[in-house]
């Protein structure tokens, strides 16, 4: 069996469809959900997945916008918290680390983990960190719906 051909074993049939999505996905975990689909042509289990992603992704940013006009720390770690865990279920490697930011500065944490006792700080860096995942969702959006065949 050559690499071109279809593998039935298990093993991975996307690297070579797999676009080069850079830094933005982790290739090894997307891949695992690719192999959920039952047709590469159809799609039918990762698309809605990932295309559901993105909706829920855009309605926990009003969440932390809003939480993020009321200084609501507590919020924005857990929101942060909750769209982190669902971006790294996918494979979703800078909305992942943005989250991750957002929920420390939110518990008045570094990244380290180190205690930051200055609000305005946290508030400061989590507005950085919104800013930027927002910046990455709509990157990482465009790319996907260009591999799924999704109009814009």
């Amino acid at each position: 069996m050559t690499d071109s051909d279809s593998r039935t074993d298990g093993g991975s049939t996307t690297s070579a469809s797999m676009p080069d999505f850079g830094d933005n996905v982790d290739v090894g975990t997307f891949s695992q959900i690719l192999e959920m689909d039952e047709s590469e042509d159809e799609r039918d289990f990762s698309k809605p997945l990932v295309l559901n992603f993105f909706d829920q992704a855009r309605e926990t940013f009003e969440k932390m916008d809003k939480a993020l006009a009321e200084k609501n720390l507590e919020e924005l770690s857990s929101l942060g918290h909750f769209l982190k865990g669902s971006s790294a279920t996918l494979g979703f490697t800078k909305i992942r680390d943005s989250c991750q930011i957002i929920q420390q500065y939110g518990h008045k944490q570094n990244v380290d983990g180190s205690p930051e006792p200055d609000e305005k700080a946290c508030l400061a860096k989590i507005t950085e960190a919104l800013k930027a995942v927002k910046k990455d969702l709509g990157e990482l959006e465009s790319l996907l719906k260009r591999f799924f065949n999704v109009d814009e």
